[in-house]
């Protein structure tokens, strides 16, 4: 584990050039081979049909060179994630929590997964424990380091929707999954 700040080499360029990129990254893993970052985003609580979609979609764009970004969350993040891995691909995963407290509990074995073929990034000191306030933060990385972002599912009140307008006023571009 080791940090990056804004005037290291492996700092995600795009990150960057948000207003408000943060001044330090904690990295599990290797941040040095992410090139064509997308983030995936979705419900926590998603259909069947949503994570198969976006472990196919995920799957199917990391075999293209894509990078897949997104939050590590149960649901639509977790089968992106899973589907860039199947695809032999590299993925990044942001925390809302420090790298000392894998959240949700239940990713551990995708957490390790994901370090050892992209890497898990978070603003937040090692000890830091997941809270809520923390998640919103937590997106506009998850937009800021990707060209853009795709949603799968999500209900009208959600991270992921916010995740989605972070992506616009960063001036990224946004699109929604369709089976």
């Amino acid at each position: 584990m080791c940090s990056s700040d804004l005037q290291d080499e492996d700092y995600p360029l795009l990150l960057r050039h948000i207003p408000d990129p943060p001044p330090l990254l904690y990295v599990y893993g290797r941040l040095s081979q992410l090139q064509y970052p997308l983030s995936v985003v979705g419900s926590r609580r998603a259909t069947p049909y949503g994570r198969k979609t976006a472990r196919s979609l995920c799957r199917q764009l990391a075999e293209s060179g894509a990078n897949i970004v997104s939050g590590m969350a149960l649901g639509i993040d977790t089968a992106a994630h899973e589907g860039a891995l199947e695809a032999g691909g590299v993925t990044v995963a942001v925390l809302g929590s420090g790298l000392n407290h894998i959240y949700p509990a239940q990713n551990r074995e995708l957490f390790h997964r994901i370090a050892e073929h992209g890497a898990v990034v978070t603003e937040f000191s090692m000890d830091a424990i997941p809270d809520a306030h923390h998640f919103p933060m937590r997106n506009r990385i998850i937009s800021g380091m990707s060209l853009g972002t795709v949603v799968v599912e999500a209900a009208r009140r959600s991270g992921s929707l916010i995740t989605a307008r972070l992506a616009a006023e960063q001036g990224r571009e946004i699109g929604r999954a369709h089976g």
